[in-house]
Order: structure tokens, then C-alpha cells, then sequence
């Protein structure tokens, strides 16, 4: 699951909406809105992701919140180190082979310090 879909799925199960509901006032698929919660698409269009915020009438520093969240949840992300220090290449390529291992508080904490030095 991506941090978008997990928005999305808390902000549908808050307001009582069903998969099908929701899908069907955005105008997608339920089968694609599941993928989407669930991870298995890229990430939302930005047409998509303004649907989400005025079907929930989401405003100011959530909707902001929602489309930062969509930014950040490509399943698929590709890291291009061409012209980094070799030291960031082998960062990058053994977060890609290791990631399903790191231990959840070990992401925690290195999220946290990537959103110290970035400040989102």
C-alpha cells in the first residue's frame, strides 16, 4: 500500500463510502480505485486527485496534504544516481534489494531523518 492509497481508504472508510460508491462518483472503476488503495497503479493524475478533494470537500493544508501523498507514492520508484558519489549509488541499491527487510521502526527512522533534511 502506498501512503496515498492508505489517505484514500482512511478518508472513504470515514465517511461511510463504500469501494463501489466512491469509485462510481469519481468516475473509475472499482477494480482501479482498489488497485489504487492498494498500490498495484502508479500514481494518480492529477484530474483524478482534484475529483478526490472536491468529492470530499477537502480543502487548504489537506487537500495540500493529499496531493504531497501523491507525489511520494509511485510503487514503482526508480532512483537515478548518474553523477552522485559512489557512496549514494550503493545507498541506492541496497535500500532497493533490502527494503522488504528493513524492520518498520528501522523505515520510521529513516523517514523521519529524510523528512528533516527535505522539511515536508
Amino acid at each position: 500500500m502506498t501512503p496515498f492509497g492508505a489517505k484514500l481508504r482512511d478518508l472513504r472508510a470515514a465517511r461511510g463510502q463504500s469501494l463501489k460508491q466512491m469509485a462510481a462518483a469519481l468516475g473509475v472503476s472499482p477494480a482501479y480505485l482498489s488497485a489504487l488503495e492498494h498500490g498495484k497503479r502508479g500514481r494518480p493524475t492529477w484530474l483524478l486527485i482534484q475529483r478526490i478533494i472536491a468529492h470530499f470537500n477537502i480543502i487548504w493544508d489537506e487537500a495540500e496534504d493529499l496531493q504531497r501523498l501523491a507525489a511520494l507514492s509511485d510503487p514503482r520508484a526508480v532512483v537515478d544516481t548518474a553523477g552522485l558519489t559512489p557512496q549514494a549509488t550503493e545507498l541506492a541499491n541496497r535500500l532497493a534489494r533490502d527494503i522488504a527487510t528493513l524492520p518498520e521502526a528501522e523505515i520510521r527512522a529513516l523517514l523521519s531523518r529524510l523528512r528533516t533534511i527535505s522539511r515536508e
